[in-house]
């Protein structure tokens, strides 16, 4: 008779216990145990506890494949799930095997649990082995399938209700509970100050102030003292919630009819817009996705858009300073271009434009469509193709948290029929879809690569540029990681070729998430170890970074909503010298549209308390000595960049905190 020792972790998590008996039976290579009930004196499987258990077989049963696990409830007590973290097993010949899970066991069903051994297809040769791990994903092929919400979409997971996700995708009930009352709290507190159900225009800019007067944060609070300034407003094209938008001009576009006499004076003093052109001190940033797009009617009246373009210069100091804007595309009488030496209220009318214009397409390209649509993409493919025991699943199941659930309630409760972008944004409605399909057909493989997309718009020098100088010394550190991990369990390039998991994988995210358009650059197939390297630095850099980057700010550079217009309710000045304080007022949205868009944009910026940054591992997937020794050297890269982050700070006026490891969570979680 042999012994094997065993110990079965509960989740620390709300609601994780269970009084139900727990079952296991052990599997290995020579045969099973008999199903045994885990029993001790303390009783039942408690939150957050280790319980200590043996079971007896008569003889060895070789190397252990896999452990099943089951329940029943106890007689009078009720059904309930349990969420069981891991087993460890410690056998007669002195090993100890552990079996990672760290997902719920719900009714009476049988679950298999591998070893924690990581194993691509190649590389499972037992044939129990191998029918569990088929058997698994014929049941998640099941569980989780693709959906069209819309026709020129990447596609979604098919679900009706966010209660149909399946449990291990959903949110906690901690997250449940802190997301559904931030949000409500917020509203609440505005129906009481009489300000959600008002739809009249503000009738002085400093009321605006009282909305979420006692929600500000030292970056809002900045931001409106500065938002009329010029070198605030250009500062937030490199360092706001949308870097995305910018690239250095080395030719104005023919619609864009600038002269030297126009810009002469903002520049430095005996140069000209040609000199500063060629030395590549000339950015531009242009709204024309934004051209014919549907506008909203939002409390009956009809609200407006920009498609603007603006001119910036970096002056010897390094600030990035507006020079010419022009409110729409094409240059004529009814379209001046706007210049600092034009009236105060002139300029800044056109500058709210503008960042009317930056508001759609951060929400709708930078943010909704290459994070959170993206994120779903990779995370539905991570589930249907990669068994539980494979590398690049448990690589990759750290950074797909919540992203499910959090894009049905986007889709819901933000661009649904009935959503807050819907009823109260500029672009809101159809102007969503139409955004949308023009942001996905210029969505391209080298412009979700950092290092791609920051040389593509001509950024490699510009100063205090802290977005790409962060994001850059991040995307290096995650890819060390990756390459790694891959080339441990890829060796050489014929086993990518060989992982049937791993090209059906990168098959399905080509065709449901780019719809085979081969124009994208993403890789239909990986024929290489470097290949499988850049793209999985892609995605963890995406669903983490990136999206810190377009998306923590949101309430800081929002939060002062004259900075940030959810939408405009006047037409784009045709005339200079016809603007004043009042012009602005009735151009700035009405009181409810305010502050549902800073409601929304409070919501979307708090962090739950279950939050997970970038580089933790709360679940241990892996068991191997070299994986986890390069999880360590993460973490300890990560400590290092976040200390080098914080100390550069310390030293701003304005701080960018977004990219700090210790800020990024590990996945498009809110």
């Amino acid at each position: 008779m042999v012994t094997y020792n065993i110990e079965v972790t509960t989740g620390n998590i709300l609601h994780s216990s269970t009084m139900n008996n727990v079952f296991i039976k052990l599997v290995g290579t020579e045969g099973e145990s008999d199903r045994t009930m885990l029993f001790n004196l303390k009783g039942g499987f408690y939150q957050g506890m280790t319980g200590k258990y043996r079971v007896c077989c008569p003889t060895s049963l070789g190397t252990l494949v896999l452990v099943q696990l089951d329940k029943q409830p106890l007689l009078f007590f009720p059904e309930d799930d349990w969420f069981c973290s891991k087993v460890v097993v410690k056998t007669p010949e002195g090993d100890t095997v552990q079996f990672p899970w760290y997902r719920w066991l719900s009714g009476k069903e049988v679950v298999a649990i591998r070893a924690g051994t990581a194993k691509t297809v190649c590389g499972d040769k037992h044939p129990l082995a191998i029918y569990h791990r088929g058997k698994e994903m014929q049941s998640r092929r099941t569980e989780y399938s693709w959906c069209v919400y819309l026709d020129g979409f990447p596609q979604c997971l098919k679900v009706d209700n966010p209660l149909d996700l399946p449990a291990e995708v959903r949110f906690s009930f901690t997250k449940t509970t802190q997301f559904l009352f931030t949000g409500a709290h917020g509203l609440a507190e505005l129906k009481l100050k009489g300000l959600a159900d008002c739809k009249k225009p503000w009738s002085k800019l400093e009321h605006i102030d009282r909305v979420f007067c006692n929600k500000s944060t030292d970056i809002s609070e900045y931001v409106q003292d500065h938002w009329k300034e010029d070198d605030f407003f250009g500062y937030q094209f490199l360092n706001g919630v949308n870097p995305m938008m910018i690239h250095r001009c080395s030719k104005l576009p023919p619609n864009f009819p600038v002269t030297d006499n126009m810009v002469r004076p903002f520049l430095k003093e005996g140069s000209c817009l040609a000199t500063e052109l060629q030395k590549g001190n000339i950015f531009l940033c242009d709204y024309k996705i934004l051209e014919g797009v549907p506008i909203n009617v939002v409390n009956g009246k009809q609200q407006y858009q920009a498609i603007p373009l603006c001119l910036l210069y970096q002056n010897p100091d390094g600030d990035l300073l507006p020079i010419a804007i022009q409110l729409n595309q094409q240059p004529g009488e009814l379209n001046p271009i706007f210049l600092p030496s034009d009236s105060e209220h002139d300029w800044l009318l056109a500058k709210i434009f503008v960042r009317s214009a930056e508001f759609s397409a951060h929400q709708l390209d930078s943010h909704l469509l290459r994070t959170h649509l993206l994120a779903e993409v990779f995370t539905v493919a991570t589930l249907r193709n990669l068994p539980m025991v494979h590398p690049l699943y448990k690589l990759l199941i750290p950074h797909t948290r919540y992203s499910l659930q959090i894009n049905y309630l986007a889709r819901l409760f933000l661009i649904g029929e009935n959503g807050a972008f819907t009823q109260f944004a500029a672009t809101g409605g159809e102007g969503v879809n139409v955004i949308l399909r023009r942001a996905f057909s210029s969505l391209t493989y080298s412009s979700l690569c950092l290092p791609e997309d920051i040389t593509a718009r001509g950024l490699e020098s510009v100063a205090k540029f802290y977005y790409r100088d962060d994001g850059l010394r991040l995307w290096d550190i995650i890819n060390r990681f990756v390459k790694g991990m891959v080339r441990h369990y890829y060796p050489c390039d014929g086993e990518v070729q060989q992982d049937s998991e791993l090209q059906s994988w990168i098959k399905e995210i080509f065709t449901h998430g780019f719809l085979e358009q081969s124009c994208t650059g993403i890789p239909q197939c990986f024929s290489s170890v470097q290949e499988v390297t850049k793209f999985i630095t892609m995605v963890i850099f995406t669903v983490s970074a990136q999206h810190a980057a377009v998306n923590s700010g949101q309430y800081d550079f929002g939060g002062w909503m004259p900075n940030n217009p959810f939408s405009l309710q006047c037409p784009p000045p045709t005339t200079k010298g016809c603007s004043d304080e009042n012009t602005i007022l009735q151009t700035l949205p009405d009181v409810n549209v305010t502050v549902q868009g800073m409601s929304t944009s409070w919501v979307l910026s708090r962090r739950s308390t279950d939050y997970v940054p970038l580089g933790v591992c709360s679940e241990e997937h892996f068991s191997e000595v070299t994986p986890c020794r390069l999880i360590q050297e993460l973490q300890a890269e990560l400590k290092v960049l976040s200390e080098s982050i914080n100390k550069r700070n310390a030293k701003l006026k304005l701080p960018y905190p977004y990219l700090c490891p210790e800020d990024v969570e590990n996945s498009v979680a809110i």
